[in-house]
């Protein structure tokens, strides 16, 4: 049976983020989502929550993105933190090394810290990279997306699409319908035959990000 999967979504265990665990599920529910991946930022701690509290039928993917040297990357199926900070490719093996796959998200989106085309290229080239995300919905242009999905096709990598949402109202804005699927390489196997749905969230929904790093900043005080 196919559902629709929200492949990008970061918890409030994201500095940027407002979105709770139980709100992210709520949202899931209301949404009728057959599964998400929690990506946070530099950590698994969100994902390992949500699939922690997650209702069974709810299949939920744990996942980072990583801030690499030369920009993000998002590692899917994973069973521990990847740390930032490493060169992109050394970055990818890591997520590798413990099954996961390796994608790149928002890849032309320039007003994020994305990995360069080269950069994306050469892990192509090297078989160290897995998936695009084709439909992002936090670019700020319907072209980012689109040009997303040439670049997918053009390197005969699947596609995946994710809301990328940091607030509850943001949930479900792309998503990715599949098939049935049970680990790693049958999501690979699903994904080329997905269908991309949605379409960016409006911009107004990243204030939210803003008032989460205010939140943050208040809670954590002056520094000493």
């Amino acid at each position: 049976m196919s559902g629709r999967f929200d492949l990008h979504l970061h918890t409030e265990a994201s500095p940027d983020s407002l979105l709770a665990p139980v709100e992210l599920l709520e949202a899931c529910r209301r949404l009728g989502l057959a599964g998400v991946a929690v990506t946070d930022h530099d950590t698994v701690e969100g994902a390992l929550e949500v699939l922690r509290l997650a209702p069974d039928g709810l299949q939920v993917i744990v996942g980072e993105e990583v801030d690499t040297l030369q920009g993000e990357m998002l590692g899917l199926f994973l069973r521990e933190e990847v740390p930032p900070g490493m060169d992109a490719r050394e970055t990818a093996r890591a997520i590798r090394a413990q099954g996961g796959l390796v994608g790149v998200p928002h890849p032309c989106d320039s007003w994020r810290h994305v990995l360069p085309p080269e950069v994306v290229e050469e892990l192509a080239r090297c078989g160290l990279l897995d998936f695009i995300e084709g439909r992002n919905g936090r670019v700020l242009s319907q072209e980012n997306n689109r040009r997303a999905e040439v670049l997918g096709q053009r390197l005969a990598l699947p596609l995946t699409a994710g809301s990328d949402a940091h607030s509850a109202w943001e949930v479900g804005a792309c998503t990715v319908l599949l098939p049935a699927f049970s680990g790693p390489q049958e999501f690979l196997a699903a994904l080329f035959r997905g269908r991309l749905l949605g379409r960016p969230s409006p911009p107004w929904s990243k204030v939210g990000s803003v008032v989460a790093r205010l939140r943050n900043l208040w809670t954590a005080g002056p520094s000493r």
